[in-house]
This record gives C-alpha cells, structure tokens and sequence, in this order.
C-alpha cells in the first residue's frame, strides 16, 4: 500500500511539474518585473474607478498552533460599496456571523446569533473608515486591501520582487496570477484576463510568524451595477437586540467583532 501511495505521490508530481513547464522558470527570477506591477496597477485602478458593486467571497484564515500545527477557519461573505460612502458586509462562518455597515458617518457591526450591536462614529470617506476599522477597532472588512482607492501604493509599499507566475483559471475563469515579495509579507492575486481585470483570488503569507500562516480569499458573482438604495448601508436595529460598546485592541479583552 505505501508503496503504491509512494509511486501515486511521485506521479503527481511529475504531472504538476510538466504542468508548470515552462512558466516554473520565470516563477524563479528575482526583482521586480515591471510587467507584474503594470497588471496589478490595471487591477487596482480599474476596482478604484467602480463606483458601485457587489462580490462575494470565500475565506480561509490559517492559525499555527504552539505544537506547530496548523488550523484552517472559513467564512463566506457579501460585500456591497458605493463609493465614496457606503459599505455593507455580512460574514458566516465557524468563528464568525456577523454584518458590518458603514453608513458615511458612522460604522456598526451586528452579530444576528447573539442580537448584540456596537455602533461608533466613523471617518466620511470609505478609504478613512476601513483604515480606523483595522486600526482602531481590529476589524478587517472582506478583501478591503484591495478596494482602497490607493490599494496599489498600499500593496507596493517597499516592494522587494514582483513576477508573473503564468496563467491560471479560478472559479471557471481565466486569470493571470501575479506573486509580490515584501518585507514581512508575500502576496498573491490572480487577476482576470480581458478588459475587466477583477480580482479573482488573494492570497497572503505572513513570514515573521513561525509556521507562516496564510489568509485566502477567492472572489466571485462580480456585479459592477446593483442596486444599492441608502437602506442597504443603515443599522435599525431590531427590537430585541443590545447595544455593547467596541474593545479598542489592547483593551485588556477580545474585541467585539
């Protein structure tokens, strides 16, 4: 049997490395190839410039034990902007079940299992909000790397290699996957081919942590016209429910989230 597994494993491999070819060697090359960041700017520009959308998303967070085993979590999520004011994200998943909104002047999060609330004024532009969310609060909306106006200058901050790894397929759709190197953290993203070059996959490697967990999130069921009325971005909150104030991080306690 394990001999059998053995020539299976190998066999694989094999396939998976005919499958790379040729595109194995450039995944090699180091620096920055300028090609990459030409795609990965087209990307980011080209989500900056929609001005209303929704997407869903898959996501998958890799927690490294002490013993040095790793732990996957998944959660599913919708997320709707308009720019330059509105966001609404709802979440489900193993360790999370909640739905965030960003109204223009103030941001809340909702649990529906527990019915409690946190509301807390909020910076008037989406770029602000998300930025005093992570910072502030400890809370990451879905993918918001990538949605910031100014994403690309966030990503390419103090790059140190960028390269095109070759063509891939994700969810059925044809991508050109992209890989960045920076000081602390690598990145992937695949980034559909034609002429609406969306963000298909990402995926993050933090290498100063031991075991260097990784965060995934593949993207699907782009609209770039829904109708999003002011309704969608408002809290009223349901009868039953309790507001609870937000742990600031350091706080002493897990955050609310």
């Amino acid at each position: 049997m394990m001999l059998k597994l053995t020539h299976c494993v190998a066999a694989v491999s094999s396939i998976v490395a005919m499958a790379l070819g040729g595109q194995s060697a450039c995944a090699q090359s180091s620096g920055v190839d300028p090609h990459a960041t030409q795609l990965l700017r087209r990307m980011t520009e080209y989500v900056a410039g929609l001005k209303h959308f929704s997407v869903d998303t898959d996501s998958t967070l890799e927690v490294v034990l002490t013993t040095g085993e790793k732990l996957q979590f998944d959660n599913a999520a919708r997320a709707t902007v308009r720019r330059p004011d509105r966001l609404r994200a709802e979440r489900r998943g193993e360790v999370v079940d909640q739905v965030f909104y960003y109204d223009g002047s103030s941001l809340t999060l909702f649990s529906p299992a527990s019915r409690h609330y946190a509301t807390v004024p909020a910076p008037a532009t989406l770029d602000a909000a998300l930025d005093y969310a992570r910072d502030q609060l400890d809370i990451v909306a879905p993918a918001s790397d990538l949605l910031a106006t100014n994403a690309f200058d966030r990503l390419t901050q103090n790059l140190v290699s960028a390269m095109v790894v070759g063509p891939s397929v994700i969810g059925g759709v044809g991508t050109t996957h992209l890989a960045f190197r920076g000081p602390e953290v690598d990145f992937q993203v695949w980034v559909q081919d034609g002429d609406r070059p969306l963000p298909r996959k990402y995926v993050i490697t933090t290498r100063l942590i031991e075991g260097m967990p990784q965060f995934v999130t593949t993207m699907s069921n782009w609209n770039l016209d829904p109708k999003v009325p002011d309704s969608l971005f408002a809290f009223a909150p349901p009868k039953d429910a309790r507001r609870i104030e937000f742990l600031r991080p350091g706080a002493g306690n897990v955050s609310v989230k």
